[in-house]
């Protein structure tokens, strides 16, 4: 589904993420967004004629990941959006936010990663196509021990009062030198039936994440 030997790596304040080639990168900022949105389009379809019966279904798709990642205070939001012959493409998206690490109370808490998965709930399935959410610690290679959850999520719809239901991976970086503070790498998708490919997908973009020195 995504080719990591062809990766683009996209600096920000205070750290750098890589992403495959072909994902769409963009600035969030609501006055600049929709032009560049537009444009990259654009261009996209001027190398792939073949994406152009899509165009409609890519600019809402990024337009709306886009809003929701600036809602959400996120300083970076790479996306996938892609079609492989089917009728509707394959879509997903990686956001970077800076937040501070609390308890259910709002109490501040240790980054320590064994401190944030021991706050963390896991949620088992009752029956087939239930939410569920794993939680463990991975290493990040460069970086250190940072705490995850993976799974299928009702999640909030920014600015609304509904949830819609998605494949979605968090991992939360410990930032060094800033008491309460971590990186959050969340990846999510739409497709449910790709949820283990898209957990792949997700661990290896997030597996690139540094701080900058």
């Amino acid at each position: 589904m995504a080719r990591y030997t062809e990766a683009q790596t996209i600096a920000r304040g205070g750290f750098s993420i890589k992403v495959p080639e072909t994902w769409w990168e963009f600035d969030v900022r609501p006055e600049s967004r929709d032009a560049g949105i537009r444009q990259m389009i654009n261009d996209r379809i001027r190398e792939r004629p073949e994406l152009e019966p899509h165009r409609n279904t890519f600019e809402g798709f990024l337009r709306k990941a886009s809003k929701e990642a600036w809602q959400s205070g996120a300083l970076y939001c790479g996306c996938m959006a892609e079609s492989f012959g089917g009728d509707v493409p394959i879509t997903g998206s990686v956001t970077v936010s800076l937040v501070g690490a609390r308890t259910s109370n709002g109490d501040v808490m240790p980054t320590d990663p064994a401190a944030i998965v021991a706050q963390l709930g896991v949620r088992e399935a009752k029956r087939e196509g239930d939410t569920y959410r794993k939680v463990k610690t991975v290493e990040i290679p460069g970086v250190g021990l940072a705490a995850r959850t993976y799974g299928i999520e009702d999640v909030s719809v920014p600015g609304d009062d509904r949830t819609m239901r998605v494949v979605l991976m968090q991992t939360f970086i410990p930032v060094p030198g800033q008491e309460g503070k971590v990186a959050l790498v969340a990846g999510s998708s739409q497709i449910l039936d790709l949820a283990e490919s898209f957990f792949d997908i997700f661990d290896a973009v997030t597996s690139t994440f540094r701080f900058a020195e």
